[in-house]
């Protein structure tokens, strides 16, 4: 029987670790990013039918790169609520060109390339 994590210190590099491979973040950042703006539409609209579509989004595309690339068990079945926060800590520090020194500490396999630089006025 393996053991638990016990803090959520332990367990960002644990979850970067199995996300190891960029297209499997970028399958989390799609999936999500539509999941949310389906649900947004669905919440605005007043069409709660939307619902189980934003979930088939966010959790299909994670799930593909975890069954299919991955090749490992997504950790939101056995840490629901930190895999969740961690699912939008990720994406928050993709979407800022920051994840790359989260990888590099967690020794989570290949990199993200930086962001690019702004040009500054002259």
């Amino acid at each position: 029987m393996s053991e638990r994590i016990a803090t959520y210190a332990e367990f960002w590099p644990f979850y970067l670790r199995e996300h190891s491979k960029p297209v499997t973040r970028w399958l989390h950042f799609v999936g999500t990013s539509l999941g949310l703006g389906i649900a947004t539409v669905a919440v605005r609209s007043g069409r709660g039918a939307l619902i189980p579509a934003a979930l088939v989004c966010a959790y299909g595309l994670a799930w593909v790169g975890h069954f299919g690339i991955e090749k490992n068990r997504p950790a939101t079945f056995k840490y629901p609520l930190w895999s969740f926060l961690s699912d939008f800590r990720m994406l928050g520090l993709m979407a800022v060109g920051q994840l790359g020194p989260h990888l590099e500490r967690a020794q989570a396999g290949a990199s993200l390339p930086p962001a690019p630089a702004a040009s500054k006025a002259v």
